[in-house]
């Protein structure tokens, strides 16, 4: 999930309140008709792996196949053209491979067709925490092809020739740990710890780990912004200490998942915060990384323990304006089944919504990371979970990038955006 300034988000055009309210052309619950090909909208592939799974259903559907419509790798801009798409009521996409926060506001605005539970059949098979990312208001709208949960991914090689035995629990062990390993010549030239912290979506996921592994929220149980508190406040210096002391190198302002990914992959880094998917290529044995074997996972760190992830992941939902929304269940069905997500994190290392594979022997040996993923799975957060999401992030984003970035104080930064989020986020 590039440097650059931040895609400015389009407002939700259809004039949808908090409420619910819409005044979209979508269809109901049910409305699964027609078949014939059909298309595949979502973000840049940078696995390599899709095409072979949509190769496997159009050998089987010759008269259904699937185009992928592959859009631009930054989520932001996903989501931009997804909604230009529906604002335009065009059935130019079928399928939306939707990032989970956008659930409440494409249903909302009814620009995703509701799905009948009975029309998925292995949904009570689905990790639980991932079936609800695709609801709105008890609602299905969606289905769960990916999880994912923040991981630690550290030099392994190098905490041991430290003498470190483990992965640290805290930040304040972490931070310990980079000053001996800052002692071995290996380890010349290397920065502490990096994450997400350009000003996109990867921004509003650091930060909310950041605030809510020190005990604080964003938005909390009831819905209502709660943001400035002590807890919020910890959690955001723990940021902005780590910028102002070089425990978090300069460029990382500029880091997106996959800057981040190759600073690690290149040995810049020490610790590393992302998704599951970088396992895979941080253990490619073609050259393409320098750490290759060399590196082992663990849960985020926290304030006083283990921390907290944002909840990620990506849902398949129908476009209200598509033809062939028969073909397109079928469809969606077959890429959630089992078979198809465990072929997926066998090529990818992305995390799987089938509880099943987390325990399966098979995955569990050629990837060692699926019981801390796991772990950070089940006691994830999600992000805020409203209709605005796209102005919420927005708000989010502005407010911390420019308290890493010096230009706000952490406090202030955090009493701006609870007013900004009091504005947005009507009960």
């Amino acid at each position: 999930m590039a440097v650059a300034s931040s895609l400015a988000l389009l407002a939700t055009a259809c004039g949808s309140g908090d409420d619910g309210s819409s005044s979209g052309g979508g269809s109901s619950a049910g409305a699964l008709e027609g078949r014939g090909p059909i298309t595949l909208a979502g973000g840049k592939d940078t696995s390599g792996n899709l095409q072979n799974q949509l190769n496997a259903w159009n050998a089987q559907h010759p008269n259904e196949k699937v185009e992928l419509k592959e859009l631009p790798e930054d989520a932001d801009a996903q989501r931009q053209q997804m909604v230009q798409n529906a604002q335009n009521k065009s059935d130019a996409f079928s399928v939306l491979n939707m990032d989970v926060v956008w659930t409440s506001e494409f249903a909302a605005n009814q620009w995703i067709t509701q799905i009948p539970e009975d029309k998925v059949p292995d949904l009570g098979k689905l990790i639980p925490a991932t079936v609800d990312t695709a609801k709105y208001r008890d609602k299905l709208y969606g289905v769960p092809i990916t999880s994912d949960g923040g991981l630690l991914y550290y030099r392994k090689d190098l905490l041991t020739k430290a003498g470190i035995a483990e992965a640290p629990k805290t930040w304040d062990e972490m931070l310990a740990d980079c000053q001996k390993v800052a002692a071995l010549p290996e380890a010349k030239g290397m920065s502490c710890y990096a994450g997400q912290f350009e000003k996109y979506e990867g921004l509003t996921v650091n930060f909310s780990e950041a605030v809510n592994s020190a005990g604080g929220v964003i938005v909390d149980k009831d819905g209502k912004p709660n943001v400035n508190t002590p807890e919020a406040l910890a959690g955001l210096q723990e940021l902005t200490n780590g910028f102002k002391t070089g425990a978090i190198p300069k460029a990382a302002i500029t880091y997106k998942e996959e800057e981040s990914r190759r600073a690690f992959q290149e040995g810049k880094l020490l610790f590393l915060r992302n998704w599951p998917y970088v396992y895979a290529k941080a253990e490619a044995t073609d050259g393409s990384s320098k750490v290759a074997g060399k590196f082992a996972v663990a849960p985020l760190p926290g304030k006083t323990g283990p921390g907290v992830s944002s909840l990620g992941g990506h849902d398949y939902a129908i476009s209200a304006f598509a033809k062939n929304k028969a073909t397109a269940i079928d469809f969606i069905n077959f890429m959630a089944s089992e078979a198809r997500q465990k072929a997926n994190i066998e090529k990818t290392s992305q995390a799987p919504t089938w509880a099943s594979l987390y325990d399966d022997p098979t995955l569990t040996k050629q990837f060692p990371y699926l019981a801390p993923l796991k772990a950070s799975i089940l006691a994830a957060q999600p992000r805020p979970k409203v209709v605005k999401y796209g102005d919420v992030t927005a708000a989010i984003q502005q407010a911390a990038y420019d308290a890493l970035s010096g230009k706000t104080q952490p406090q202030q930064a955090l009493s701006d955006l609870q007013t900004k989020l009091q504005s947005l986020i009507t009960q």
